[in-house]
């Protein structure tokens, strides 16, 4: 198991993300169509695909510039309200990992803590809120547990379980953020698309250096 990752291993984690909403978007839109416009798939498709793009463009072994660089891209890729969400993700991963060029677990696991707490700010979404915070937060909780053991697989693992889960219980919420909010009643029952988005990019993050499956949303 990796004790540490470095610009390559980073790559491979974000492309593998990449590679889990390219295989899934259809579903997400078919999610999307039930408490929104129906175009989740297609605007979060366009947000990966500017970091795989980003990615391809930028070799090389600074993190907090590539990290940059695909904020950026993913802010200007007309990805909706989905791409300054993961914009600001990627920029608050940027701000934390300052100069580093090698990560272990409790490093990466701060970057990705930087990136969320930056999400949660321009977000204003909380857990129970059926939003894509719904997965980040718990995902955060057991990237935190899992740190101190030092295992930046198993810790990987845990974050995509929690917040595998942490979409599932979106099936049970009112939403009170974009146009679901106006559906009331009628979304509970329903999975909240950006929820399962963030699942797929932790499922992806998971399984990129060579771990277990983890499981699939549903």
């Amino acid at each position: 198991m990796p004790d540490t990752i470095a610009y390559p291993q980073v790559c491979q984690l974000l492309q593998a993300a990449v590679g889990q909403i390219r295989a899934n978007h259809e579903l997400l839109s078919r999610l999307d169509s039930a408490v929104g416009d129906g175009d989740h798939g297609t605007t979060i498709l366009r947000t990966m695909e500017a970091v795989a793009k980003a990615i391809a463009d930028n070799p090389g072994n600074d993190l907090k510039a590539l990290l940059a660089k695909i904020a950026w891209d993913v802010m200007d890729s007309d990805g909706g309200s989905t791409g300054p969400l993961l914009g600001s993700w990627f920029m608050g991963m940027s701000d934390a990992v300052a100069d580093q060029t090698e990560l272990d677990c409790a490093a990466l696991v701060a970057m990705l803590a930087g990136g969320i707490h930056k999400l949660a700010k321009q977000s204003r979404a909380g857990l129970g809120d059926k939003t894509m915070m719904d997965a980040f937060l718990p995902a955060l909780d057991a990237l935190q547990a899992a740190a101190p053991a030092g295992d930046i697989r198993s810790a990987l693992q845990q974050a995509a379980a929690a917040a595998a889960t942490g979409a599932e219980a979106t099936k049970e919420f009112r939403a009170k953020f974009g146009r679901a909010r106006n559906l009331g009643e009628r979304v509970i029952g329903h999975l909240d698309p950006g929820a399962v988005s963030v699942s797929l990019i932790f499922k992806g993050f998971s399984e990129a250096l060579g771990s277990t499956p983890a499981p699939s949303p549903t």
